[in-house]
This record gives structure tokens, C-alpha cells and sequence, in this order.
């Protein structure tokens, strides 16, 4: 598959999906959320770790982005800053970026969302940031609880975000094709009359429980 037909798949299969295919790893916690929910992302991720309300390493790691990179930002979770906004915005879409994901809070909101694009934060701050601090570009990040290294690939929705390790996308595509072919057939079955519980074999649990 191309390069965009994989980004592409990854984004038709969804977080949840892939999420559950690869042994329920990779999600990033639940406060990292959609600025947009009807917006999909996937991408390769372009890994920056800066400090609390500084945002001279997003500068820097934008002008080393490759077209189809997704940012990933560890901003260390801080909430009384927003260092994204609509000019990175800009930027970004310019440098063929496909979308950001950070810990931590963004703002101008509105422009953002009219863009069409896609961003993953803990929320929004109309407080700016500074630009004099280092960090690390490129290099293994904490960003949601999940650790990610630069070139993994990052899928995020509506459900949330999940990463993919670079050597696994290939398996990890096959089983959640797997998977969402199972839950068609199950899909299929319910409309039959079949039960869940048949389904699942959740029989042999609930006699355990003593769920008659």
C-alpha cells in the first residue's frame, strides 16, 4: 500500500479498533480529546517534548516536519497556557502536516476548527506562552500516558488517540481488518436473532457468577 493509502486505512479502521487489535495498547488517556470530534487523523509522529508555557520547540519542530507528519507534543500537561494557535495553525497546514496532538491546552479555537485541522488536547486557554525555552525534538516523549517514539504512528478520532509501534503497523493493520471482519459477521448474526452472550461465550462466566 502507498503511503496514503495506509494513513488512509488507519483512519477507516479507527482508534477503538486498532486500540483493541494490537492487546488493548497504546491509547492515550481520555483527557486528551478532539478540538473537532468530526475529524479523523493519522500520521506519523514528529515527537516534541518543551517545557510548561513555552512553545520555541513547536517553532523549531515545525520548520524539521516532513509532509504527512503528525506533531505529538509533550507540553507536560499544563493548563494556564495555550502554545498553539491559529498562526501554528497555519503554518502547519503549509508544511503538509496532518495534524497535532498535545498534552496540554491550545486556543483560538474557532479558527482552528474552520481550518479543518485535526487537533487532540486536555482543553483550551486564551493565556499565551513564551518562546526562550529548549526541549528535545525528535526523541522518545511521554505525551497521554503512553510513551512514543518519533516515526510511530498516531491515530486519533472521535473515541480518542492511539499509537502504533512503527515495526508493528503492518500486523497491527492486518488484526484490526481481522477484527472488524469478526464484528461484521457479528453485526450479521444479531440481525439473525443470535445473542451476545452466544456470541461472546459469556455463558460459561455467567454460570461461574452464578447469573442464571
Amino acid at each position: 500500500m502507498t503511503s496514503q493509502t495506509v494513513m488512509d486505512t488507519l483512519k477507516t479502521l479507527g482508534s477503538a479498533t486498532i486500540h483493541e487489535a494490537q492487546g488493548q495498547r497504546g491509547a492515550m488517556d481520555s483527557g486528551i480529546k478532539p478540538l473537532d470530534p468530526t475529524l479523523r487523523m493519522a500520521g506519523r509522529a514528529l515527537t516534541v517534548d518543551c517545557s510548561p508555557g513555552d512553545n520555541l520547540l513547536i517553532h523549531y519542530a515545525i520548520s524539521k516536519a516532513r509532509p504527512g507528519d503528525v506533531l505529538v507534543v509533550d507540553a507536560k500537561g499544563f493548563t494556564e497556557g495555550g502554545p498553539w494557535g491559529d498562526i501554528l495553525t497555519l503554518a502547519a497546514t503549509l508544511a503538509g502536516i496532518r495534524g497535532l496532538i498535545i498534552d496540554g491546552m491550545v486556543r483560538d479555537a474557532d479558527t482552528i476548527i474552520e481550518s479543518r485541522f485535526p487537533v487532540f488536547c486536555r482543553g483550551l486557554s486564551i493565556k499565551g506562552t513564551h518562546k526562550h525555552q529548549s526541549g528535545r525534538v525528535k526523541e522518545t516523549i511521554q505525551c497521554g500516558g503512553v510513551a512514543i517514539r518519533a516515526g510511530d504512528f498516531v491515530v486519533g478520532d472521535r473515541d480518542g488517540v492511539v499509537v502504533v509501534a512503527a515495526e508493528e503497523l503492518d500486523d497491527v493493520i492486518r488484526a484490526s481488518q481481522a477484527r472488524e471482519e469478526k464484528e461484521e459477521a457479528f453485526r450479521r448474526e444479531l440481525e439473525q436473532g443470535a445473542s451476545t452472550l452466544d456470541l461472546l461465550n459469556l455463558r460459561g462466566t455467567l454460570d461461574r457468577l452464578g447469573l442464571k
